[in-house]
């Protein structure tokens, strides 16, 4: 059936065709695929065969920014579309957890409410705890993700089959992984990853149908 061209009212109100047509490019733009980038096109292969994102947390989960507070503790901020992104994989099959070389009482909070399967705080070496890891689930690298943002990741990072870095990674870091985010860490680039792999196993719009009533 040929689309009909309801021109210009020029009414107060819209027409009833002039309203169906507006539904009608609100859904097809609603399933249009969104443009991806050439570096998220390339990378879909590796992150196909991804069953555990590995996270570290600051300049990641945050953006690097460290508050010491007056009773000796520490204050970190999250993004709230990060923890969503992470539910989402998690709900999907894919595990995720962190590996930090600090540790925080706000960030074992965090891994609490989004009931992460590996929490790794305090490691100054972060290859021996990713090879702890890999020991007690049985994964190959392969099938492993990690996001880091500085040197003390590169070990990791270089082991991993799907190196991440936000956009606010040092040079040597954004060198050297498959690939960067557009958005810089705490501010959505962990829901960026987690959307790319949700995508490359087939599960984005079905894991965001759940919202779309």
């Amino acid at each position: 059936m040929a689309e009909q061209d309801c021109g210009r009212s020029g009414g107060i109100y819209p027409t009833d065709c002039e309203l169906t047509e507006a539904l009608r490019n609100r859904a097809m733009m609603r399933n249009r695929p969104p443009e991806r980038s050439a570096g998220w096109l390339d990378v879909l292969p590796r992150a196909r065969q991804v069953q555990l994102l590995l996270l570290d947390v600051d300049g990641v989960l945050t953006d690097g920014a460290i508050t010491y507070m007056s009773g000796g503790g520490e204050a970190k901020s999250f993004h709230s579309q990060d923890g969503l992104g992470i539910k989402l994989l998690q709900d999907s099959g894919v595990a995720v957890g962190i590996i930090t070389a600090r540790r925080s009482e706000a960030v074992e909070r965090r891994a609490r409410d989004l009931r992460l399967v590996h929490v790794l705080q305090g490691q100054q070496d972060k290859l021996i705890a990713y090879e702890s890891i890999l020991k007690d689930t049985g994964l190959r690298p392969p099938q492993t993700a990690y996001m880091g943002d500085d040197l003390m990741d590169l070990p990791v990072l270089n082991r991993v089959g799907f190196a991440v870095a936000p956009a606010n990674a040092v040079s040597e870091v954004r060198q050297r992984v498959h690939y960067t985010t557009e958005l810089a860490g705490g501010r959505g680039a962990v829901r960026e990853v987690c959307d790319l792999i949700l995508e490359a196993q087939g599960n984005l719009v079905r894991m965001r149908a759940r919202f779309d009533r």
